[in-house]
């Protein structure tokens, strides 16, 4: 039995061991004591707190700061941060959390969360006994007390990071007041999922993925109880966080806490997206505050043409390739079904969007060039193109195309030159058309980026010197795919389809699709096996800018249109990659992929269009079936007469100056006079009078003054003139 008496030092004297202070002390004690039962009564006499929503209420009105994006079957494909404040991932269930979790949070939280209803008086007793007798500042506040602070912005702390009498009187009657409205299971779940644990962490969702890369319901022991000790100090110095969660941990070592803890509070969290295979369309529909948005993405197909773009960009890293993009559009409705803007393999082109991106358009552009050609009925399919070397005057000086092996063929038809990607027989064909014609016609199909007047581009738009976003260039090729009716193309399903207008001439775009589907034609420059052919009927066209900077491939089936680009974004060349060998390769994989279970037919004959066979004189191409709109098929052999380019003056050109040389006399000093093409007869006409000779080349005298030149046809009408100055 314990004695109520001390002795002094020599044993004699005796005094009470409880002093005036102790008696004080219980008395207070008691006086406190009394004051929490009178508290509780009247916490209970006071009737009706205040009011909560209900819990699904609640759950319903939370949001995450990142924004989902849904494919076309409601599946997440993409999540985006779009809030700056807080960082809060979905909700998550009580079952979905670990139990490791849920008893660490309640042991270091509120460890008789389940015998109290709201308020733990023992525990505020204890606490306020403690901050009076150890001048401590230790709390009290129970789970459900927490909550309501959480819910009700009035009850968060007002002096500092405490609450005063009045303020901590009324947290508590809400907290009563909550238990009698929720059930302690939705309490626990909407505490666990609104609480901030560390930094801008908020939630268990968030925290659990940020600072241990899973998701709830995998957390361990020690991640738990490192989780629990962040709620009263989500800042708190790392020391002093695996501290008290070693103090507090059950059945978990604080080896296993300080290992997690260093590996993990040491380092920046991140987030990892589960998913995230759309973010460009995520950045262009996931805006104004919307949570969830719902597009024409297939989530599948999005996946594989990530994968295949990402794997081809790989391989052709040794080639300098680091960039890449790729577009999926469904001909009729005009549903874009992947939009891959950038294969992610380079981090600092990361946010670039190689779909909107402007880029040179390379040999791309050709097809509307000879549908152009064909609609005005200029050229036919068996027309022949004069592939030789070719000089054009223009204002700034001569332009001088090369096709893109440097060789020339000679005559060729049209359908072969354009198959087969020659350059110098397109521009001859833009001679044919006119660059004004032409630049209009893009604009009509589109091309928004084609805003500068016809001079600015000149001859050189026939090989696609003008920059272009790939996404204007695969609607237009869909709009050859669909008979020449374009329509816009849409990323929701809110987008009402838009009206098609027709652009193109149904039987030149037949034509064209004819030409674009030729294997044989092609053959001539890219061979018969190539990543262009495929085991179903398509139309394809690649095409591979100035230097080798941009590598397209781009054509149709029946069902679908698919445009790939390759390059480097920064601008930087490639090298040796060819449209063949860059991007044709990852647009055969799409192709391949959209019809592994379909085939593709290809379109009906329209009317106006039919076929004959013909020859060519000296077998400059084989025997063939061609097509023709009606009216332009040849009545016998194609000859080398039919040559097709616009009879004009090669040389001199517009205003050229001539000087006659003074150390050579001038009766030995010639100027050839040219014209095009050389396989006709025009009459030359020198200031309006007859030269008396109709040869393509004629070595003239010159004579001193201002020249007019001009060629003529049998019937004495001016082809072609311009005036020059001799001097």
């Amino acid at each position: 039995m314990r004695k109520w008496w001390s002795s002094s030092n020599n044993g004699k004297q005796r005094r009470p061991l409880l002093s005036i202070t102790g008696i004080a002390l219980g008395v207070l004690i008691l006086f406190l004591a009394s004051t929490l039962v009178l508290g509780l009564i009247n916490l209970y006499r006071s009737g009706a707190g205040k009011q909560y929503a209900p819990f699904d209420e609640i759950k319903q009105q939370y949001t995450a700061s990142d924004a989902a994006l849904l494919d076309r079957h409601n599946e997440v494909i993409h999540g985006l941060r779009v809030e700056a404040h807080g960082r809060r991932l979905e909700w998550i269930p009580l079952g979905d959390m670990s139990p490791a979790m849920v008893q660490a949070t309640l042991r270091v939280e509120d460890r008789r969360f389940y015998g109290h209803s709201g308020i733990d008086w023992l525990a505020l007793a204890t606490a306020t006994y403690d901050n009076f007798s150890h001048n401590s500042r230790r709390g009290a506040s129970t789970i459900t007390m927490q909550l309501v602070s959480t819910l009700d912005k009035g009850l968060k702390p007002r002096i500092g990071n405490r609450r005063g009498l009045v303020q901590k009187w009324k947290q508590m009657k809400a907290a009563v007041s909550l238990e009698k409205q929720w059930t302690k299971e939705q309490i626990l779940e909407a505490y666990l999922n609104l609480i901030s644990f560390r930094g801008e962490l908020e939630g268990i969702c968030a925290a659990s993925r940020g600072l241990f890369d899973k998701d709830p319901s995998g957390l361990t022991k020690a991640e738990s109880f490192l989780l629990a000790s962040l709620i009263t100090s989500p800042n708190a110095p790392l020391e002093k966080v695996v501290n008290r969660a070693c103090r507090v941990g059950l059945s978990v070592s604080c080896d296993d806490i300080k290992d997690v803890a260093y590996k993990t509070l040491t380092r920046p969290y991140q987030i990892r997206r589960e998913v995230s295979i759309a973010a460009h369309v995520a950045r262009i529909l996931l805006v104004n505050g919307k949570k969830e948005v719902r597009c024409t993405l297939d989530g599948n197909l999005q996946r594989y043409v990530y994968a295949a773009l990402s794997e081809s960009i790989r391989l052709l890293e040794k080639q300098n390739v680091f960039d890449g993009a790729a577009l999926v559009v469904e001909n009729k409705t005009g549903d874009i079904l992947a939009y891959v803007g950038n294969s992610a393999t380079s981090p600092a082109t990361l946010y670039v969007d190689g779909i909107t991106a402007y880029r040179q358009a390379g040999s791309t552009l050709k097809p509307f060039l000879y549908e152009l050609a064909f609609e005005n009925k200029l050229l036919t399919a068996a027309s022949i193109l004069d592939d030789s070397p070719l000089q054009i005057a223009t204002p700034t000086g001569l332009y001088v195309p090369q096709n893109y092996d440097n060789m020339f063929r000679g005559s060729v038809s049209a359908r072969t030159a354009l198959s087969s990607s020659m350059n110098i027989p397109a521009v001859r064909a833009l001679v044919l058309v006119g660059v004004a014609d032409f630049v209009e016609r893009l604009r009509e199909l589109g091309f928004t980026s084609i805003f500068r007047e016809p001079e600015y581009y000149g001859y050189s738009i026939a090989l696609g010197s003008a920059d272009i976003t790939l996404y204007e260039l695969v609607n237009a090729y869909r709009t050859l795919a669909n008979d020449g009716r374009l329509s816009n193309m849409r990323l929701t399903f809110e987008q009402n389809k838009s009206a098609t207008t027709n652009v193109l001439d149904k039987k030149a775009a037949f034509l064209v699709s004819h030409i674009l589907s030729d294997r044989q034609a092609r053959s001539t420059t890219f061979g018969l096996e190539n990543p262009l052919s495929t085991r179903f009927w398509t139309a394809v066209k690649t095409g591979t800018s100035k230097d080798m900077r941009d590598n397209w491939c781009v054509g149709y089936s029946d069902s679908y249109t698919v445009g790939v680009w390759v390059g480097n974004f920064s601008g930087e060349p490639m090298r040796n990659v060819t449209g063949v060998a860059g991007a044709a390769p990852v647009w055969l994989e799409i192709m391949n992929y959209l019809h592994r279970e379909k085939t593709s037919k290809p379109p009906q004959v329209p009317t106006g269009v039919l076929s004959a066979q013909l020859s060519f004189q000296d077998s400059i191409e084989p025997q063939r079936v061609e097509w023709f709109i009606k009216g332009t098929e040849p009545v016998t052999m194609v000859t080398l007469n039919t040559i097709h380019a616009k009879p004009r003056i090669t040389y001199p050109t517009q205003e050229t100056l001539i000087a006659i040389d003074p150390e050579i006399p001038e009766s030995l000093q010639r100027v050839p006079l040219r014209f095009e093409p050389q396989s006709h007869r025009f009459e030359w006409m020198l200031n309006k009078e007859k030269i008396g000779v109709n040869e393509p080349v004629y070595l003239w005298m010159p004579k001193r003054g201002t020249h007019e030149l001009a060629i003529s046809d049998d019937e004495g009408r001016v082809l072609d003139s311009v005036r020059f100055l001799v001097r």
